[in-house]
């Protein structure tokens, strides 16, 4: 009995594994964005152009397994075959023709995708600038003077400009419905520009690990109509919180399971003050603490200096 246990068991993982996968959300195969809807078309494709080579082979072990079988006396027998002009033929040709055809649609959708690459619309484009902390995120408006935390909104059909940086370690900024995924740096700024094709409500995440809070590090992301956008911003310049710089950093103290804030108002130009932190990071710049050393030897010459010469008069 216990033989023959196994290999039933075994047999009924791929129908466990067919259920289990049922319930998941297959957000990367049904975008609300067209770059989104763009990337999954690529995926489909490359998948497919892959499976020209996997499905063959599969198909054929099943009949070489079937045809050759010690049963099947009508096989030809040659013990010493070792080569066949045919077979090589098509076992290097179909492949580097596969090859070829994915590089060309690679190259092409690499810059068609380019997630610097602004989105081609005749509506006026909205900037959203998102800071990374750990474990939330810090969304500012610049245009409309407002800022909230776990929570975007912006009208569906309208590209969105995505300006991304950090104020902790790398993180990667995700919405999979709208697709594209961008990192965000400490003193780096990176770029992501999608746009919704319709009314959604999604889940942004962070794809990037960075620290016990990572797996909370997630937002709302909702795409609607130009009119409930613009009542939301209404409601959140009514709140009563502004993000100030000692709201700020206050934000900046590492938290997990964040809630969703407004704030009614934003330091000016905060993103940029977030990126210029880190401005002694940039190769071939020095460090805070180098600078500091080097104005403290400065000073020193100085003093130097100036006794060297006081004793020179006396």
């Amino acid at each position: 009995m216990s033989k023959n246990r196994y290999p039933r068991l075994l047999g009924i993982v791929p129908l466990l594994g067919t259920l289990l996968l049922g319930g998941c959300n297959m957000t990367l195969l049904n975008p609300t964005g067209q770059v989104g809807l763009e990337q999954r078309n690529l995926i489909i494709t490359a998948t497919l152009l892959m499976l020209l080579v996997v499905i063959p082979v599969i198909v054929m072990t099943f009949l070489f397994a079937w045809k050759y079988r010690a049963s099947n006396t009508n096989a030809t027998y040659t013990p010493k075959w070792n080569h066949s002009t045919k077979i090589e033929i098509a076992v290097w040709t179909v492949p580097i023709l596969i090859i070829i055809a994915l590089g060309y649609v690679t190259y092409v959708s690499t810059h068609e995708l380019d997630p610097y690459r602004p989105l081609e619309s005749d509506v006026k484009p909205i900037t959203i600038e998102v800071v990374s902390l750990d474990w939330k995120w810090v969304f500012i408006y610049p245009e409309q003077g407002i800022a909230t935390v776990n929570k975007i909104v912006f009208p569906t059909n309208t590209p969105v400009n995505f300006k991304v940086t950090s104020d902790s370690v790398m993180n990667s900024f995700f919405i999979p419905g709208l697709g594209g995924q961008i990192y965000a740096m400490a003193g780096m700024q990176t770029k992501l520009h999608l746009i919704a094709n319709r009314d959604a409500e999604m889940e942004g995440i962070s794809a990037n690990y960075s620290g016990a809070g990572f797996t909370g590090m997630k937002f709302k992301a909702i795409s609607t109509s130009q009119e409930n956008f613009d009542a939301w911003v209404s409601e959140v310049k009514k709140a009563p919180k502004q993000l100030e710089s000692a709201e700020y950093e206050a934000l900046t103290k590492p938290s997990q399971n964040n809630p969703v804030e407004l704030y009614s108002s934003v330091t000016p130009n905060l993103f940029q003050i977030i990126v210029d932190k880190y401005e002694g990071m940039k190769p071939g710049k020095p460090m805070h603490h180098e600078k500091k050393e080097k104005e403290v030897a400065h000073m020193e010459g100085m003093d130097m200096s100036s006794h060297s010469a006081a004793g020179a008069e006396e």
